[in-house]
């Protein structure tokens, strides 16, 4: 049973890191660690903010423009809510949207949900190889979107089709080199399909 268990992102510089991501509010969903591993374009996943309103998807970007990020598509109205996309100064993309159109409240650093989407090659056969290690799927689109149920992670881990990823966060799809991301989990270390490496997490 192979239980998601953490995050840590492989950055060239982890003391810088460890700064953005306490003043973005990500601090205690994500780990860091020192890597100069080759990597290019789209690294092929992204973290997605899930705020309740308008004014908070604002006061987060706000926040990582400050400590350094930079704007890949500005915040802005939808028909599904509002939301826009940062890159952190690591090149982590960064999406922080709500299905709300209006207010209710003062704006604040408060999230709802973050999960980690992996841009995948094909849904339906990631899925597969996820549940047969154990992994319960909470909700499934077809070759949509992903997502599973993560009861032991403060984040939650969906799969996205990499073009759509990409296109969704503003970016081209094209990458090579490492992802720069490690999974942890109870389980023996593995590679999934698209090549993100999982660990075992020391407890």
């Amino acid at each position: 049973m192979t239980s998601f268990a953490s995050i840590t992102l492989e950055v060239p510089d982890p003391t810088a890191a460890e700064a953005f991501y306490k003043a973005f509010g990500l601090e205690g969903f994500v780990n860091v660690r020192a890597s100069d591993a080759p990597a290019t374009g789209f690294r092929g996943f992204a973290l997605s903010l899930v705020v309740s309103q308008p004014g908070n998807v604002d006061a987060f970007i706000a926040a990582a423009l400050d400590a350094g990020a930079t704007t890949l598509k500005p915040a802005t109205k939808s028909f599904w809510g509002y939301g826009g996309v940062v890159r952190a100064p690591d090149g982590t993309i960064c999406k922080i949207a709500t299905s709300k159109k209006k207010d209710t409240g003062p704006a604040a650093l408060h999230l709802d949900q973050v999960a980690l989407l992996l841009g995948v090659a094909d849904v339906k056969a990631s899925k597969r190889f996820y549940a047969d290690r154990g992994l319960a799927v909470g909700k499934s689109f077809g070759g949509k979107y992903v997502e599973f149920d993560t009861p032991s992670s403060a984040v939650t881990l969906a799969l996205y089709p990499r073009r759509a990823l990409a296109k969704d966060t503003g970016v081209s799809e094209e990458g090579t080199g490492s992802h720069r991301i490690v999974f942890g989990s109870d389980a023996d270390p593995f590679t999934d399909p698209d090549g993100f490496v999982w660990e075992t997490a020391s407890v």
